[in-house]
């Protein structure tokens, strides 16, 4: 979307994407046990990777920020939310630096590595994130990177959810948002 980030379409997207992700989370969840956290399957993240490279950094960040923060803040998890929060940005920061690498070219092949470039970071972050939950808890150094890697198996079936969805999404998004300015126009 090429629009300035303050514009009023602008806004109402990221807006939307906030409330769609939220809803990616809070619809389809599947808990998964784990040593650390109470992780479970969600799209929340493929729809933040979308939102991100449709809306550009700041503004699918910020979707990104508050439907997936935002679903923490009232469902539990808020003690951890900030943690989220910070996952979105580090996500945004690395997809950003990759497709501006790529000259901001939506190609076939450069969403599809985007996808999986998302999933990669998000495998990475969550194990980030869950070794500072452990040792929140007072769990030991040694004991919390055993204990989170233990706990990436809902993290990896995201991830392999984001890299296959992201680009489906992105071009579903993306060619429906075309037709409609097209018959507005």
């Amino acid at each position: 979307m090429r629009t300035k980030e303050n514009s009023l379409v602008s806004i109402i997207m990221t807006g939307l994407f906030a409330a769609i992700i939220y809803l990616g989370v809070w619809i389809l969840r599947i808990p998964v046990p784990a040593l650390v956290g109470r992780p479970f399957i969600h799209f929340g993240n493929t729809l933040t990777a979308v939102a991100i490279l449709y809306l550009g950094y700041r503004n699918g960040m910020l979707a990104g920020i508050i439907g997936l923060g935002g679903f923490d803040l009232l469902n539990g998890y808020a003690a951890t939310s900030w943690l989220t929060m910070l996952e979105v940005v580090v996500v945004a920061s690395v997809l950003t630096a990759v497709y501006k690498g790529m000259h901001y070219k939506d190609s076939k092949k450069n969403i599809i590595i985007l996808g999986i470039i998302a999933g990669i970071t998000k495998i990475f972050t969550t194990y980030c994130v869950s070794i500072v939950e452990a040792l929140m808890v007072g769990t030991s150094l040694n004991v919390a990177l055993v204990s989170s890697f233990v706990s990436l198996p809902a993290t990896v079936i995201n991830s392999i959810s984001t890299a296959i969805c992201t680009p489906i999404l992105y071009f579903a998004v993306r060619d429906g948002a075309r037709r409609i300015l097209r018959r507005t126009a």
